[in-house]
C-alpha cells in the first residue's frame, strides 16, 4: 500500500491536471468575440460594478475575518491538550488552527472571486453566440459555468491536501499520524463557511433588492419590459446576478465540499482508529473523502463536454413544445432541443461515471481483512447519495418549472390577484419540503444500516462513517451541478446585453430561453445544496461528538444528546430561533434596500421624462451604488448573529454546568443547538427556495402567453408574486445552507473549549 505522503503527491497531481482543463476551458471561452461595441458598451459597467462592489465588499469580511482569527487564536490558549497533540503544544494547536480558518477564508474568497471575473466575460459572449448558433450559445454559457466550478471544486480540495499535507509533514516526527491531522484542520471549514456566508448573504441583498425595485416600477407601474434600458435599475439587477448568483453561490458550494470533506475525514480516521486497523488502512479510511472528491472532477470534467446540441427541423427528444420554443425572423423554421434536456444528458454521464468510479474506489480503499464485506457495504452507500441527489434534481425540477403542475397551479391563481397568487405560492413551498423529506430520511436510515452491518466491530462508527460516504457520493458530481448553477445568471446576463443593445428578436428569443432554464437550473442546484447540507448536518454532528470524545476518558465518553434535559430543549429553541430571525433580518433588508431603489427610479422617470422616450439616458450608478450601501451595510448584523449566539449560548451553558455540577452541559447544550438548528434550517431553505423558484417560473409561464400574456392583470400578478419569491430563493434560501454548515464547524472549532469553560477533569498533555 501507498504511504500517506505519496497519496498526498497523487492528490497535487489530480489538481495540476483539473487546473489545466480549468485553463482549457477559460481560454475556449474567451477565444469567442464580445460582440458588438454595442454589446461591449453594456458589459463593461456590469463588469466595473461587479469588480466594485466584490472589493468593498470583500474587504469587510477580510475584515471580520482577521479579528475572529485573533479570537480563535487567544482562545485556543485555554483549549484542551491530549496526548495525541501533547507534543505539538498549545501554541502549535493555536496556530494550526488559526491558520487553516485563514486559509480556507482566504479559498473560499477566491472562490467567488472565480465565478464572478469569469460570469461577467461570458455574458457578452454568449449573446454574441447566439447571433451564430443555439449550440455556440449553450456551449459558451456553459462551459463559462463549467470553468468556474472546475477551478472552485480544484481549490478545494487543494487547500484541503495542502493543510493535510503542512501539518502531517511537519509534526509526523512528534507522533501526530495521518488519522489525526483532520481534527487539527477543522479551521479551514469554518474559515470557508464564514467567508461564504457574508458572501452569500451580501450578494443576495444586492442582487434582489436591485431586482425587484426594478420589476416594481419597470415592469408593473411603467409596464416596460424587463431588462429594458429606459430602467435605471438594470445595470444595478444585472451586476447582481454575478454578485449573488456567481460570487455567493461559488463560496457557497466551496464551503459545502470543504467542510463535508473534512467531516468525513474525521469519521473515517475514528472508525479506523477505533476498530484497529492497519496504518495503511487507516490512511485510506481517512483520506477517502478526498479521493472521491478528486473522481468527481474528473466525471464532472467528463460530463461538461458531453454539453452539445445541434439544430434540427424537428423537435423530438425536446420535451414539450413549450420548452423548445420557434424563434422569429430568419430562424423560424428551426426548433431547438431544451437547455434542460442537454444539461440533464451531461449531468447523467457525470453521475454514471461517479457511480462506476465510487465502486472502483470503494474497492481499493476500504476493503479491510477485518471485514471483508464493508467495501461493498460502502459502495451500495456510496449509491444511495448518488440516486438522492438524482432525487433531489427531480423533486426541485417539478416544484419549480412551469412544465409541472405546482408551477401551473400559481399561474392559474395569478388570474384571480396578487393574494390568491402569493396564497398558491406559500402553500406549493410548504408542500415541496415533504418529498425532500422523506428521501432524505430513507437515504439516512438505509446508509446507516449498510454501515452497521457491514462487518466492522465499531458498528457505531460504521454506521455514522456509511453516511459519511453517501455524502461524499452525492458531492461527486457537485462541479457538474455548479456549472449549471453559473450557466443560470450567465445566460441571465446574456439576455439583459441583448435587450439593452438592441439586438434582433431572434438572438433575444435564444437568450430568453436559456434564461428561462437557468432559472431552473439555479433552483435545482439550491435543491441539490440543501440535501447535501442536510446528509452532511448528521456526519458534521457526529464529527463533533467524535471530537469531545477525544477529550475525556472512556467511561465519560458521549453517547447522545438528552432533549428531555430542560437546558438542551432550550439550547434547541434558541438553534430553531436563530433561523428564522437571520431569515427575517435578511428578508427586511432586501426590502428596505428595494424600497430606496423604488424611491429612486421614480425619481429619475419623474424628472427626466426623457427617459421613456431614449431621449436621456438614465443614471444608472446611482442604483447600483444605493443597493451596494445597503448590502455591505445590512449582511453584517445576520452574519455576527449566527456566529456570537451560539459561542455566548455554549460559553454560559459550560459556566452553569460548572456551577450546578452537570459538566457536560454545555456540549450538550451546543449540540441543541446543532441538531435543531439544522433541522429548521432545512426545513426553512427548502420552503425559501422552491417557493421563490415557483414563483417566479409561474411569472415566466404566464409570459409565454399563458392567462392573458405580459401586461395582462394575470401577469401583473405574477410578477408581485415575484418579488416576494425573490429574497425567498436569492438571499435567505441560499443564505441557510452556509447557516447549517456554519453551525457545524464552529462547533467543531469551539466544541473542545466548552469542557474547559465546565472545569471538566480532560485528558491533558
Amino acid at each position: 500500500m501507498a504511504t500517506a505522503v505519496e497519496y498526498l503527491w497523487g492528490l497535487f497531481g489530480v489538481c495540476v491536471v483539473a487546473l489545466g482543463f480549468a485553463w482549457w476551458l477559460a481560454h475556449w471561452v474567451l477565444s469567442h468575440k464580445e460582440g458588438s461595441k454595442e454589446m461591449q458598451d453594456v458589459a463593461r459597467p456590469i463588469q466595473e460594478g461587479a469588480n466594485g462592489f466584490f472589493k468593498t465588499q470583500y474587504g469587510t469580511i477580510a475584515s471580520l475575518s482577521v479579528v475572529l482569527a485573533l479570537v480563535i487564536f487567544l482562545s485556543y490558549g485555554y483549549r484542551p491538550v491530549n496526548p495525541s497533540e501533547a507534543n505539538i503544544g498549545s501554541l502549535g494547536i493555536r496556530s494550526i488552527c488559526t491558520i487553516a480558518f485563514l486559509l480556507g477564508g482566504l479559498f473560499s474568497g477566491v472562490s467567488g472571486l472565480v465565478a464572478m471575473w469569469v460570469a461577467v466575460r461570458s455574458n457578452s459572449r454568449v449573446a454574441a453566440a447566439a447571433k451564430v448558433s443555439y449550440n455556440d450559445a449553450i456551449q459558451v454559457a456553459f462551459r463559462g459555468g463549467a470553468f468556474a466550478s472546475t477551478l472552485i471544486v480544484t481549490l478545494c480540495l487543494f487547500g484541503i491536501v495542502l493543510a493535510y499535507a503542512v501539518v502531517y509533514g511537519s509534526f509526523q516526527r512528534l507522533g501526530v499520524t495521518a488519522s489525526q491531522v483532520p481534527l487539527l484542520i477543522v479551521g479551514y471549514g469554518f474559515g470557508a463557511s464564514f467567508v461564504a456566508l457574508f458572501a452569500q448573504l451580501g450578494g443576495g441583498i444586492y442582487t434582489k433588492a436591485a431586482d425587484v425595485g426594478a420589476d416594481i416600477v419597470g415592469k408593473v407601474e411603467a409596464g416596460i419590459p424587463e431588462d429594458d434600458p429606459r430602467n435605471p435599475a438594470v445595470v444595478a439587477d444585472l451586476v447582481g446576478d454575478n454578485v449573488g448568483d456567481c460570487a455567493g453561490r461559488g463560496a457557497d458550494l466551496f464551503e459545502s465540499i470543504a467542510a463535508e470533506n473534512i467531516g468525513a475525514m474525521i469519521l473515517g480516521a475514528t472508525l479506523s482508529r477505533t476498530c484497529n486497523l492497519p496504518e495503511s488502512e487507516q490512511i485510506t479510511y481517512t483520506l477517502f473523502p478526498l479521493f472521491v472528491h478528486a473522481l468527481g472532477i474528473f466525471c464532472s470534467s467528463i460530463g461538461t463536454l458531453s454539453v452539445r446540441t445541434k439544430e434540427t427541423n424537428s423537435n423530438k427528444g425536446s420535451g414539450s413544445s413549450e420548452s423548445a420554443p420557434l424563434l422569429s425572423g430568419s430562424k423560424a423554421s428551426k426548433q431547438y432541443e431544451d437547455p434542460m434536456a442537454i444539461m440533464k444528458r451531461g449531468f447523467l454521464v457525470a453521475m454514471t461515471l461517479g457511480f462506476v468510479g465510487i465502486w472502483v474506489l470503494c474497492y481499493v480503499a476500504l476493503q479491510t481483512s477485518e471485514a471483508p464485506n464493508a467495501w461493498w457495504h460502502f459502495g451500495l452507500c456510496a449509491t444511495i447519495g448518488i440516486a438522492t441527489s438524482y432525487c433531489f434534481v427531480v423533486i426541485t425540477e417539478y416544484y419549480t418549472d412551469y412544465l409541472y403542475f405546482p408551477v401551473r397551479r400559481i399561474a392559474a391563481a395569478s388570474s384571480t390577484g396578487s393574494g390568491t397568487n402569493v396564497i398558491a405560492g406559500v402553500s406549493v413551498g410548504m408542500e415541496s419540503t415533504a418529498l425532500p423529506i422523506a428521501v432524505l430520511a430513507i437515504a439516512l436510515l438505509v446508509v446507516y444500516w449498510l454501515g452497521t452491518t457491514s462487518g466492522l466491530s465499531n458498528k457505531l462508527a460504521a454506521g455514522i462513517f456509511g453516511t459519511a460516504v453517501a455524502t461524499m457520493g452525492m458531492l461527486s458530481t457537485s462541479c457538474f451541478i455548479l456549472a449549471m448553477d453559473v450557466f443560470g445568471p450567465i445566460s441571465d446576463n446574456a439576455g439583459g446585453i441583448a435587450e439593452m443593445s438592441m439586438q434582433p428578436p431572434e438572438v433575444r428569443e435564444i437568450t430568453d430561453r436559456l434564461d428561462a432554464v437557468g432559472n431552473t437550473t439555479k433552483a435545482l442546484t439550491k435543491g441539490y445544496a440543501v440535501g447535501s447540507a442536510a446528509l452532511a448536518a448528521f456526519l458534521l454532528f457526529r464529527a463533533y461528538i467524535d471530537e469531545v470524545n477525544n477529550y475525556l476518558p472512556s467511561n465519560r465518553a458521549l453517547t447522545s444528546v438528552d432533549l428531555s434535559q430542560p437546558e438542551v430543549f432550550v439550547g434547541g429553541m434558541i438553534g430553531a430561533m436563530l433561523v428564522f430571525l437571520f431569515s427575517g433580518l435578511a428578508i427586511r433588508a432586501v426590502g428596505n434596500a428595494a424600497q430606496a431603489v423604488v424611491h429612486e427610479v421614480r425619481r429619475q422617470f419623474r424628472e427626466r421624462p426623457g427617459i421613456m422616450t431614449y431621449s436621456e439616458k438614465p443614471d444608472y450608478e446611482k442604483c447600483v451604488a444605493i443597493v451596494a450601501n445597503a448590502a455591505l451595510r445590512q449582511m453584517v448584523a445576520p452574519g455576527l448573529l449566527v456566529v456570537v449566539v451560539p459561542l455566548f449560548v455554549g460559553f454560559l451553558a459550560a459556566w452553569i454546568g460548572r456551577v450546578s455540577g452537570k459538566s457536560l452541559l454545555g456540549v450538550q447544550v451546543s449540540a441543541g443547538i446543532l441538531m435543531v438548528g439544522t433541522i429548521a434550517g432545512i426545513l426553512m431553505a427548502l420552503f425559501l427556495n422552491n417557493s421563490g423558484g415557483a414563483w417566479d417560473n409561474a411569472k415566466k409561464y404566464i409570459e409565454t402567453g399563458a392567462y392573458g400574456g405580459k401586461g395582462s392583470e394575470a401577469h401583473k400578478a405574477s410578477v408581485t408574486g415575484d418579488t416576494v419569491g425573490d429574497p425567498f430563493k436569492d438571499t435567505a434560501g441560499p443564505s441557510l445552507h452556509v447557516l447549517v454548515k456554519l453551525l457545524s464547524t464552529l462547533t467543531l472549532v469551539f466544541g473542545p473549549l466548552f469542557l474547559t469553560s465546565a472545569g471538566i477533569e480532560v485528558i491533558s498533555g
